[in-house]
């Protein structure tokens, strides 16, 4: 039998608002296994965050995209003033027991994390003065952010919001996936993750979405080996969800960017946390962007 529905989401995934694609609570327990804890991160994602954090002065930071909160408690144990916020709740519990967990810490105790939508973002968030220091959305989260409406309104609108959360002189620290190498090769480009160091075995099957012979959506099938819970017996369940992002292109996306902060930025693009070069032999995973607000 043919699906006759191209689905975007693992099933039970609600459709309306922000799409929360963890909704249905599995994918965000396995994505928690998958990604690890903080000190899973690799040592030059780490480096990377932490020295730019401080080259530029910041102290307090907003995290767009807490998700489970790994990145959030990296940044609290570094003793930074940390906001976090996502839109799926069920992603949030995560960060939320980890902060029970460690009340006790002062830098704990106060970390904030709240649910907000980054369509409303500024009326979900309290911004201090005029702005965060920092604000961070990583692990190609911004991608989840569908183009159902085909103008990139709601991404416009989303990445002004997040540009309105960052003081002058402050940063913003966002990225996305090589989706230029996915839509020319149809394939993720090689090489590990640059993020974490996940001891699960893992396959990622890869769909291109074409809307009037336009790219309109990718589609990452998953399929993780989850290990018994401890204490446990028995052997590795296969686990598999899928996830949709929009393939924003590097130059695209720099545009939007650039028109966010209404052209008062400066603005640099990483690929795996080093210099990028257009047209460079070494093909990355991941473009990150940095932009500086000038006014």
């Amino acid at each position: 039998m043919v699906d006759s529905v191209y689905r975007t989401r693992s099933l039970g995934v609600a459709a309306v608002g922000l799409p929360d694609q963890y909704a249905d609570g599995k994918a965000a327990k396995v994505w928690q296994l998958y990604i690890g804890d903080t000190q899973s991160r690799t040592a030059e994602y780490k480096s990377w965050v932490l020295s730019l954090l401080k080259k530029h002065g910041c102290q307090g930071v907003l995290d767009v995209a807490c998700g489970t909160g790994v990145d959030s408690i990296m940044l609290v144990e570094e003793g930074f003033t940390v906001t976090s916020v996502d839109a799926s709740d069920k992603m949030l519990k995560y960060a939320l027991k980890a902060r029970w967990e460690r009340r006790k810490e002062e830098s704990f105790d106060k970390w904030v994390i709240e649910e907000a939508n980054w369509l409303t973002l500024p009326k979900d968030v309290q911004k201090p003065g005029t702005g965060f220091d920092a604000v961070i959305c990583l692990g190609n989260s911004f991608s989840h952010l569908p183009d159902f409406k085909g103008d990139q309104s709601d991404q416009k609108l989303a990445l002004k919001n997040i540009a309105s959360m960052v003081k002058p002189g402050g940063i913003l620290i966002i990225d996305h996936r090589n989706y230029d190498h996915m839509l020319n090769t149809g394939r993720a480009p090689p090489g590990k993750n640059i993020y974490y160091k996940s001891d699960l075995t893992q396959d990622i099957t890869t769909s291109v979405l074409l809307v009037d012979n336009k790219p309109h959506m990718i589609t990452l099938d998953y399929t993780v080996q989850v290990p018994p819970e401890q204490g446990e017996e028995g052997c590795p369940e296969l686990s598999k969800f899928r996830l949709s992002y929009y393939p924003h292109k590097v130059d695209d996306f720099k545009e939007l960017l650039r028109n966010a902060f209404q052209g008062k930025c400066e603005q640099s693009v990483y690929g795996d946390f080093k210099s990028y070069t257009p047209g460079q032999d070494t093909v990355p995973c991941y473009f990150i962007h940095v932009v500086k607000k000038t006014a």
